[in-house]
């Protein structure tokens, strides 16, 4: 690992004279490379899943360039984290976002069980994530995100105490408190910078899903986020960040599976990982309200 194709030969030990070395060319070595990660792709997105009893899922994408790669992190009930998946496209569109869904489906994840779904906010993740698993799907958007995306369409006199008021509101323990400061800010912007305040209306209480559940105050802050995949994503970047030149989505990929199997190396349970229990209970009575509204409605008919 960390060294080039070309420099290969230059790292091995140095033999006899009597003793021929083969198959240390930059061209040989880089074809063992092609078929070694092309077969490790095929392993991680082939992978069942019906095994894991996942209660978090969090997705997000990492950029190269004129390509878009969606990572999906899994997050089981003891807090343990797993790689799932990742779908390469040009941008981050519906069409991407359904096929990478559609794909951990296919592959055994339940959609008849709720989950909590951390996204980075964008609204094709939203609709595919809607789509796939319905009202099983409990959606926390990232409110690090949410406050970049507000932040980023006001002139920097105003970001220090915009962002002191986001802050403010997201480190409510009481939903209504938080949504009230949140509304109070988004009236206050909409006069005279109305692009920020329709990014903070956008989704906005979505945001706040994990606030007032009664979740332990360390596990309710890191499941408000999709920094347990902005972590593995940094990992991606420093690995792929040995590449000079991308020669397609083909190879993107696969440097990516690399990436995410040598962040999986590092992993620790989610922080707040003890309040597991309590986050798994909420979500076995949304399924029980949605249980119930449908026997209902076939009583009805």
């Amino acid at each position: 690992m960390g060294v080039a194709t070309r420099g290969y030969s230059r790292s091995l030990e140095p033999l006899g004279p009597s003793v021929k070395t083969r198959g240390t060319s930059k061209s040989a070595v880089s074809r063992r490379f092609v078929a070694a990660t092309a077969a490790r792709v095929e392993e991680q997105l082939s992978r069942p899943l019906g095994d894991l009893k996942l209660a978090v899922l969090m997705m997000d994408g990492i950029h190269f360039g004129e390509h878009v790669i969606l990572v999906a992190l899994g997050i089981d009930e003891s807090g343990k984290k797993h790689v799932l998946g990742l779908r390469e496209g040009a941008t981050e569109n519906a069409a991407s976002c359904t096929a990478l869904l559609t794909n951990l489906t296919e592959r055994g994840l339940e959609t008849t069980r709720s989950r909590l779904m951390v996204i980075d906010g964008g609204k094709a993740l939203r609709r595919a994530v809607r789509e796939v698993f319905g009202k099983r799907a409990l959606v926390q958007r990232c409110q690090l995100h949410k406050k970049r995306n507000v932040l980023d369409q006001l002139p920097e006199r105003m970001r220090a105490s915009v962002s002191a008021a986001l802050s403010q509101a997201y480190a409510s323990r009481d939903k209504a408190t938080a949504l009230r400061l949140l509304h109070n800010l988004e009236r206050r912007l909409a006069k005279e910078h109305p692009g920020a305040a329709a990014s903070l209306r956008e989704g906005l209480e979505e945001t706040l899903t994990v606030v007032g559940l009664g979740l332990p105050r360390a596990l309710e802050r890191t499941l408000a986020t999709t920094n347990p995949i902005e972590n593995l994503n940094s990992v991606a970047r420093r690995v792929c960040g040995r590449v000079k030149r991308w020669r397609g989505g083909e190879m993107i990929v696969r440097w990516m599976v690399g990436a995410m199997s040598e962040a999986a190396k590092g992993f620790r349970r989610l922080k707040g990982h003890a309040g597991m229990p309590l986050l798994i209970a909420w979500l076995r009575r949304n399924d029980e309200a949605i249980d119930r509204e449908a026997k209902l409605n076939v009583g009805a008919a």
